[in-house]
């Protein structure tokens, strides 16, 4: 099992910035893909960026790419979302969900996933 815990959520003014963070414990952190998806209300959950196990591969949904960037600490069994230049259209809860192996962009791939965290853009 793994247990995933997202913090960082909040209120920002479009074009502010702010720092996702997604806690993982339960198992070797650094043998698992990580990804951010989110859902905002009255849509379905999508993808947003993804990192894979080694860390050397991201993927961005096109919407964010250039704005937002993933990373992961594995000494800290943590992955983070930097999210600049922020819209209200980013407004949604955010998700970070864990595979063993390799990160993706399809969310039926992934096992394990957090509460989720309210990200709210103001414009």
């Amino acid at each position: 099992q793994v247990q995933l815990v997202e913090s960082g959520g909040g209120l920002v003014q479009a074009g502010g910035s702010l720092r996702l963070s997604c806690a993982a414990s339960g198992r070797t952190f650094s043998n698992y893909g990580m990804g951010w998806f989110r859902q905002a209300p009255g849509k379905e959950r999508e993808f947003v960026a993804t990192i894979y196990w080694s860390g050397g591969n991201t993927y961005y949904a096109a919407s964010v790419k250039g704005r937002f960037t993933i990373s992961r600490d594995d000494a800290k069994n943590t992955v983070y979302l930097q999210m600049n230049s922020l819209k209200p259209e980013d407004t949604a809860v955010y998700y970070c969900a864990a595979r063993p192996g390799g990160g993706s962009v399809n969310q039926n791939h992934y096992e394990y996933w957090g509460q989720g965290t309210q990200v709210t853009v103001s414009s």
